[in-house]
């Protein structure tokens, strides 16, 4: 006798968000159940051409921890759960609000190691607290022990090597922003090898959660041009970590200097960094959009 074990079909409601052309499903794990869905269930909603697409899918829940309102879950579209997203803690926000699920401004939000603060302006940007970076190699994680590396002011650079589409060293600045990234400066954007190089980055055995590969050109000391390969994603037209990251790698390499105007391909962000005040590292603040493009429901 055979058992038919199939689960029945699930309707989920969601919004189509983006933040600067990073695009994100939002779910409301608040009212509706979110539970049980599998790691290829969320490849499928990602998926440009079988779901709905999107770079990420954000989750809204209920906090766990009393000094937050809400806690913020991200998928990437490969169906694996990642720490942060800045462009994404953007487009929360401005759920939360258009949703009635809080008139509370500024928000408290807990995601995997931290609470961020995030403000709703009145010109519909959003201000995002996004704590601050982190440069310890065993927080990011990031194993320094094989590669050479060099002092550029107050960062130091590490020679990653690369395998594609040629054997070199590229000098990397290591931060993560609560995701570790690997910000390298080119002197083209639009020639940089995002995609030719940003898969090797991205796998490099020196990053046991991976890595996100930046790329960043310097425009003048106030302003930046921008592309990341996301782990996980692939290039996406925005990456908000990423911005937060390249300005302060760019900052303590003595290239830059606060606040920064950074240019993506899905729209500009602004990122300010205090550094070090008496000894203490300050957060980074980034200002930007966040869009809804429609809302619709779908069934798994």
């Amino acid at each position: 006798m055979s058992t038919n074990l199939t689960r029945p079909a699930r309707t989920l409601r969601f919004t189509k968000m983006h933040g600067a052309g990073n695009d994100f499903i939002v779910l409301n794990g608040i009212d509706q159940d979110l539970t049980n869905i599998t790691r290829e269930q969320w490849q499928k909603l990602a998926h440009r051409q079988l779901g709905i697409g999107a770079d990420q899918i954000l989750l809204v829940e209920k906090a766990t921890r009393p000094d937050a309102d809400f806690r913020y879950r991200i998928f990437n579209s490969d169906g694996g759960e990642v720490e942060q997203c800045g462009n994404g803690s953007r487009c929360f926000v401005r759920f939360v609000i258009d949703q009635g699920l809080s008139t509370k401004n500024p928000l408290r939000v807990e995601v995997a190691h931290t609470v961020l603060i995030l403000k709703s302006h009145d010109d519909g940007q959003v201000e995002v607290d996004m704590g601050t970076p982190i440069f310890e190699h065993h927080q990011i994680p990031f194993n320094a022990s094989d590669l050479a590396s060099k002092q550029e002011f107050h960062e130091m650079l590490y020679a990653l090597p690369i395998k594609a589409p040629a054997a070199h060293d590229s000098w990397i600045g290591v931060v993560s922003m609560g995701n570790p990234h690997a910000v390298q400066v080119v002197g083209d954007i639009d020639s940089a090898p995002v995609l030719e190089e940003g898969p090797s980055i991205e796998k490099n055995p020196v990053f046991p959660k991976r890595v996100n590969a930046g790329y960043m050109q310097i425009l003048n000391r106030h302003e930046i041009q921008l592309r990341v390969y996301e782990r996980g994603a692939g290039e996406t037209l925005a990456c908000g970590t990423g911005a937060c990251a390249a300005v302060v790698s760019g900052i303590r390499r003595g290239l830059l200097d606060s606040p920064v105007k950074v240019r993506t391909r899905g729209g500009d962000l602004q990122i300010a960094w205090g550094g070090l005040i008496n000894e203490v590292i300050q957060p980074v603040i980034m200002t930007g959009p966040a869009i809804t493009v429609f809302e619709g429901e779908v069934k798994i």
